[in-house]
């Protein structure tokens, strides 16, 4: 059976995820999030999905990291491109290009952030199949999930097959 290797990049800031400012961003870790998975998926279908998190505060590092997995093959990408989903064209561009599927995720709801309206807007969600905020840590297993669904989507044989 074929494994499937799920890229989970961080932006600026959310290398200290269960940390930093735990009223908005709740306080569990990220070192929980396979858990969470096995969780929502069950224990076989986590074993044929393989993690790979990357963290960078630099917008630059964050792209060079997803030209990366597009070269490795990497199967989907959980993004959580922090300041930058409100601010970077240049990392939706490379999310235009790569052509691997991106679920853009984030711990807060940015919609609700209405004391930060720039909050509420996303650049790179254009190039992402779908974005999931406001579960907190949970958003990043829904987006796991939501990338193995894709998966065994088009996996599935079509009715000419």
């Amino acid at each position: 059976m074929r494994t499937f290797t799920i890229l989970i990049a961080n932006g600026p800031n959310l290398g200290h995820i269960g940390r930093r400012q735990p009223e908005i961003y709740g306080s569990r870790s990220i070192t929980e999030l396979t858990d969470m998975i096995r969780e929502l998926l069950g224990p076989e279908r986590v074993s044929r999905i393989r993690l790979d998190f990357f963290q960078a505060n630099g917008e630059g590092q964050l792209i060079d990291r997803l030209e990366e997995a597009m070269r490795q093959g990497v199967d989907g990408i959980v993004l959580n491109a922090g300041a930058y989903t409100h601010t970077s064209l240049a990392l939706a561009d490379c999310l235009a290009w790569i052509g691997i599927p991106c679920v853009e995720v984030h711990l807060s709801n940015i919609l609700a952030r209405t004391d930060e309206p720039l909050r509420r807007t996303s650049l790179i969600g254009r190039s992402c199949a779908g974005v999931i905020a406001g579960f907190g840590l949970h958003s990043y297993a829904l987006g796991v999930c939501a990338l193995w669904q894709r998966f065994m989507d088009t996996a599935k044989p079509t009715a000419k097959e």
